[in-house]
């Protein structure tokens, strides 16, 4: 997926996250990270968007995202509109949730 303007999903209301991805010359993803949970969930919130932008296809993106304590489906969504958004695609792929 190649990102090609700003995409922004989410709120900054209690339990959600605001993701805002943008393009970036060269490869790789630069990853900003304000979160009231930081200390506990830093590190799992900034696995989450990593992976889900992974699965997506894109290599190359500046990201920031301000949490206030979103679950990890939470973030993977708004993580995944605000990449859709931000490569203007249409191409929407869901995964379907497994059931045990």
């Amino acid at each position: 997926m190649n990102i090609i303007t700003t995409g922004v999903a989410g709120t900054m209301e209690s339990s959600d996250i605001i993701v805002t991805v943008e393009p970036k010359a060269g490869e790789g993803i630069d990853l900003t990270l304000e979160s009231d949970v930081m200390q506990q969930f830093g590190k799992q919130i900034e696995k989450v968007i990593r992976d889900t932008l992974a699965e997506l296809g894109v290599n190359s993106a500046c990201v920031s995202a301000v949490d206030k304590g979103a679950l990890d489906c939470t973030v993977a969504a708004r993580t995944m509109a605000a990449a859709y958004r931000a490569a203007e695609s249409t191409d929407y792929v869901f995964n379907e949730v497994k059931k045990k």
